[in-house]
C-alpha cells in the first residue's frame, strides 16, 4: 500500500476513534443527549473495521497508527476544542509522523 493510501486511511481512521469516544464524553461530561452513544457505538466499529484494511500484521499497524492518531488527536484540540497548539505539540507530531512513516515504509522482509 503506497503512503498516501496509508496516510489517507490512517487519518480517516483516526477521525472514527475520536468522534466514537468524543461523543460519550459529551454524553457523560457535558450532559448531551444519550442518543448520541448510538453514532459514538458506529463509529468506534467503523474505526476497528478500518484497521483491517491494511496488508500489515495487527500490531504493526496499530504501531504505525498511533502516529497518525497523535496527529489526528492534535487536530482536533485545535478545531473543534479550540486549543491553541504549542510548538511542543507541533514537535512531537512530527515525530511521531515520522515514527509512523518508518514502520510503514520498511522494506519488505527477504526471502
Amino acid at each position: 500500500m503506497d503512503m498516501l493510501k496509508v496516510t489517507l486511511l490512517f487519518g480517516v481512521t483516526a477521525v472514527a476513534e475520536i468522534v466514537g469516544c468524543y461523543l460519550p464524553w459529551l454524553v457523560i461530561k457535558q450532559g448531551k443527549a444519550a442518543w448520541l452513544l448510538i453514532p459514538a457505538a458506529m463509529s468506534l466499529a467503523l474505526f476497528a473495521w478500518m484497521l483491517t484494511l491494511h496488508p500489515s500484521a495487527a500490531g504493526r499497524t496499530y504501531a504505525a497508527y498511533g502516529g497518525m492518531y497523535i496527529a489526528v488527536a492534535l487536530a482536533w484540540l485545535y478545531f473543534v476544542d479550540g486549543v491553541a497548539l504549542t510548538r511542543w505539540d507541533i514537535a512531537g507530531a512530527g515525530i511521531a509522523l515520522i515514527g509512523m512513516a518508518v514502520i510503514v515504509l520498511q522494506p519488505p522482509p527477504a526471502g
